[in-house]
């Protein structure tokens, strides 16, 4: 998917100035140049004495996890009656990462200079996607902001909990993939070689796995800078590609759902972040057709993403939504039938909440069932790995013991 793209004319300036009560005041400001700062703080009452643009390097970046802390402190304050400017104020005051805090900054100014807050959102659609910017707008117009903002808050709390209980299971397999090719590597490049020319003194006859193990470690020895930069380059290209090519990403979709043990996973968690969007836009009032536009892509999975795109074109033209989820073949019975029940009974939002709520708790379970099933798994690679190299380097040495 195209990533959006910012807009490149504008900079970050420094500005320092007085109001009109003669105090010193400092800020930033994203704008074309230093006499929009100027202009647009002279109709504020401010009167600018410096501004500085400032530079790229050390910005820093803004996560998923600043944008869900900063909308539950706004959806908190708001809930407890603090002013929307003054919310913004306590918020990136206390914003631990600068670039959130400039981030808030930004929004904060365009909601002074009278931008609707959905609107100053949409300028910064890196870090507020469609389906956020359509639940502050539902929120504005029917005057439940700070209701909006808590169920957007919940949403993206539950969504950063998912993804990271799949961060989880996968690091911990990988982590250990990773170190035991470093050591093996070192094994093959630095204690190999140590073990050769002690054989090599004996003149003897050594055994297969002896011979395997030594011709292995000359090719490491050799080619050493080969193989790490093949593999260094070959990971960089990976992730290149996956994060900028589209056939790529769709590609890793499909085969991340059918992975042996890690795939059912995946498809629970993607079901559970359908289902809780579903929820999340069916609840604030936005209607099944443009709901099921911000469905697919927060999906986070290019099957379920063309799946949704189905569901909306059948459901348009008069079906319902259990039947099109069905036609879909990719959602499983209970969350069909339990769909159903919230069709007829006319609660979509509470169902397809249940439904999140059920496989976001399998999730969980999964979790938990791979870390105990991976921590066995990995004692044998690593046994079988490591033990089979260092047995084959022993066995001429039990081989010249019996001949003693």
């Amino acid at each position: 998917m195209a990533t959006p793209k910012r807009d490149d004319s504008l900079a970050t300036y420094a500005w320092e100035g007085k109001d009109k009560s003669g105090k010193i005041v400092r800020g930033e400001m994203r704008a074309a140049s230093p006499t929009v700062v100027r202009t647009t703080l002279r109709r504020q009452g401010i009167l600018v004495t410096k501004t500085s643009k400032q530079s790229l390097r050390g910005k820093g970046k803004v996560t998923d996890k600043d944008i869900t802390l900063f909308t539950r402190q706004m959806a908190t304050m708001m809930k407890s009656g603090v002013p929307l400017l003054q919310s913004f104020d306590i918020v990136g005051k206390g914003a631990s990462n600068p670039a959130m805090g400039r981030l808030i900054g930004e929004i904060k100014m365009d909601v002074e200079t009278g931008s609707a807050l959905n609107q100053a959102f949409r300028k910064h659609p890196l870090h507020f996607d469609q389906l956020y910017c359509n639940l502050v707008e539902a929120g504005e117009q029917a005057g439940i902001l700070d209701q909006l903002l808590d169920r957007l808050a919940t949403y993206k709390e539950k969504t950063q909990a998912i993804i990271a209980k799949i961060k989880s299971a996968l690091f911990y397999p990988i982590s250990v993939l990773v170190v035991a090719f470093i050591v093996t590597a070192v094994i093959m490049i630095f204690v190999v070689p140590q073990f050769k020319k002690v054989f090599t003194s004996f003149g003897a006859d050594l055994p297969g796995p002896t011979l395997v193990v030594m011709a292995i470690s000359d090719y490491f020895v050799e080619y050493w800078y080969i193989i790490f930069g093949a593999v260094g380059g070959g990971l960089y290209a990976f992730f290149y590609f996956w994060k900028r090519s589209e056939k790529m990403q769709i590609f890793m979709d499909r085969l991340a759902l059918r992975l042996p043990i890690f795939g059912e996973v995946i498809r629970k968690a993607t079901l559970a972040r359908w289902t809780r969007t579903l929820s999340t836009m069916f609840a604030a009032g936005v209607p099944l057709v443009e709901a099921l536009d911000s469905v697919g892509g927060a999906s986070g999975n290019y099957i379920y993403k063309e799946a949704t795109k189905q569901i909306k074109a059948e459901v348009s033209t008069g079906s319902s939504l259990t039947v099109s989820m069905q036609n879909t073949n990719v959602f499983p019975n209970m969350a069909i039938q339990m769909m159903s029940i919230g069709e007829e009974s006319g609660q979509i939002d509470a169902m397809s909440g249940k439904i999140a709520d059920f496989y976001e708790a399998e999730v969980d379970d999964a979790v938990e069932r791979l870390s105990s099933l991976m921590e066995p798994l990995i004692m044998v690679v690593l046994g079988v790995l490591i033990g089979g190299i260092i047995i084959a380097m022993y066995l001429p040495i039990f081989k010249l013991g019996a001949v003693v």
